[in-house]
């Protein structure tokens, strides 16, 4: 169904109608995390939260874009002008979508598109995931180019790392692309086998709540780098191609074969990150999901104190979500900042909530539900 004050916002910034409009989520990632670019597992949902293009295309070879949610009004580029390194700002982002399809030599040409989102950015929720997956999505399906939306979340993650210089994995693109409502999706990122997990909060008297702390983050800065190339070199060391090849019943043998404590830090969180995401699966498969929680909280410390990408706000929120009854808590997202999620019985959830707020009076929450992934609204 159309939306006649987001056609409004194109044509006021771009004097014509739009052809079509799309959305896709963020993500939540529910466990899992840093396990991607090392080839292991992940298990996200959609957030309700989208970001949204009306989209119309162009023959001038100009790509116009506009977002009702960042200054400066219309960002004029000329198609066959973009290079990695030549765009800055929020634009880089579907700016990287259109020259890595037009790279991979699919016949996409010049566009206006107009975006709004109400996914928090900075928040570790994969609002750039979201923004570039719903420019892909788009852009194909206005051309005609066919492509599975696996391969529509490669290229999405292709473009952030070339294009904008991100070293990310492929998990949020993925989810953003992939996931199904009422699920969680499990992705085996080296054979790219996904399933949908069943993950119905509702029909087991559960919620989740989504705490944005505010603390920004940018995963083109050195830490997450830092920690991606800590994990290639252990695993070299290890003589694996990838720190997913240590099983967990091997990981006392890999620390001892490694000369510091900064990389057994890595490995310990990679290996037991994994097991926790198969463990989670299976007692989601069983119908026992509010015993995850303990997985969740477990998780967190993993990534506090091992990979040491949490801080103190995140810290606070699942330290008072779990003590206010909460039955699980962690970060979600590369970390550095950005949002925590807490599981909660229905009837817990606004206590849990306002614990936290009063705890971190600066931070902002939402309930949340697995949402769709991508999809066109007309």
């Amino acid at each position: 169904m159309s939306d006649p004050t987001f056609e409004t916002a194109f044509t006021k910034a771009f004097g014509r109608a739009p052809e079509g409009a799309w959305a896709a989520p963020g993500r939540a990632n529910l466990i899992g995390e840093h396990t991607d670019y090392n080839d292991g597992y992940v298990l996200p949902f959609a957030i309700q939260q989208t970001t949204r293009a009306a989209v119309a295309r162009r023959d001038d070879g100009l790509l116009r874009l506009h977002s009702a949610d960042m200054a400066g009004g219309v960002v004029e580029l000329r198609v066959d002008d973009l290079a990695p390194g030549t765009t800055t700002g929020w634009a880089r982002y579907p700016a990287a979508v259109l020259w890595t399809l037009r790279e991979a030599g699919h016949p996409v040409g010049g566009a206006d598109l107009h975006f709004d989102s109400t996914v928090p950015v900075g928040g570790g929720l994969s609002s750039s995931a979201a923004l570039q997956v719903v420019t892909a999505l788009a852009l194909t399906e206005l051309h005609g180019v066919e492509m599975s939306r696996q391969d529509l979340a490669l290229l999405c993650q292709r473009s952030e790392n070339v294009y904008v210089g991100a070293p990310v994995g492929m998990m949020d693109q993925t989810a953003s692309a992939c996931c199904t409502a009422g699920h969680a999706l499990h992705l085996d990122v080296r054979a790219l086998a996904q399933r949908q997990v069943p993950f119905d909060l509702a029909a087991q008297g559960l919620a989740m709540l989504v705490v944005d702390t505010h603390v920004k983050h940018s995963h083109a800065e050195g830490a997450y780098g830092e920690r991606r190339a800590g994990c290639e070199r252990a695993a070299a060391l290890l003589g694996v191609p990838a720190l997913r090849d240590i099983a967990f019943d091997d990981l006392d043998a890999a620390l001892d074969a490694l000369p510091d404590d900064g990389l057994r830090r890595l490995v310990r969180h990679v290996v037991t990150e994994n097991r926790r995401v198969e463990e989670v699966i299976a007692l989601l498969d069983a119908g026992r999901t509010p015993e995850i929680g303990p997985l969740l909280t477990a998780g967190h410390a993993s990534l506090r104190d091992d990979f040491q990408v949490s801080c103190r706000e995140l810290d606070v929120v699942v330290d008072t979500a779990v003590a206010a009854g909460a039955l699980g808590a962690r970060m979600t997202g590369g970390g550095f900042g950005g949002s925590a999620i807490v599981l909660t019985t229905a009837d817990t959830a606004d206590a849990v909530g306002a614990a936290v707020a009063g705890a971190l009076a600066r931070s902002t929450s939402f309930v949340t539900v697995p949402g769709p992934g991508a999809h066109r609204l007309w």
